[in-house]
């Protein structure tokens, strides 16, 4: 009898195409949203008339959090990553719940906060064959290419 595989991710083996640049594609993706997140702190900062800047890392580390929870929620990709063509599964090939999007974006911002865990996240990305960051490989998530 054969055990069932422990995810209904793509296997990188055998469906290599689902993994095709998703490291250099993540990066890109990552100063997209960079970007917009700095587009949306300024106009934060405009909103609450410039105050805001005496509280501009929570500030940005705020706006972050709810433009990545939200986005990876509402459509498993953030709006980088959508326009790279990429998005986040699940381990069972699902795309995020709101929760596991939430999880996602606590993981993402806790490895964001210590060297470590960013050094550890890229070497998984480039060496692993899902290449899953560090909290994909928590979560059981990857990042693959969109289906055309």
């Amino acid at each position: 009898m054969q055990t069932p595989p422990l995810s209904a991710l793509p296997d990188p083996d055998a469906q290599p195409e689902f993994y095709d640049s998703i490291p250099t594609k993540r990066l890109l993706a990552w100063i997209v949203d960079s970007v917009l997140i700095g587009v949306f702190c300024v106009i934060a900062l405009i909103l609450t008339l410039g105050i805001g800047f005496f509280f501009l890392p929570l500030l940005m580390l705020t706006v972050g959090f709810c433009y990545r929870a939200a986005t990876l929620a509402r459509g498993s990709a953030t709006w980088g990553m959508a326009l790279m063509a990429v998005e986040v599964r699940r381990h069972d090939g699902e795309r995020l719940d709101p929760l596991t999007a939430l999880l996602h974006t606590l993981g993402y911002s806790v490895s964001m906060a210590f060297v470590l865990p960013q050094v550890v996240s890229v070497l998984l990305m480039l060496l692993s064959g899902r290449a899953q960051g560090l909290t994909d490989f928590v979560l059981g998530t990857a990042v693959i290419n969109r289906r055309a």
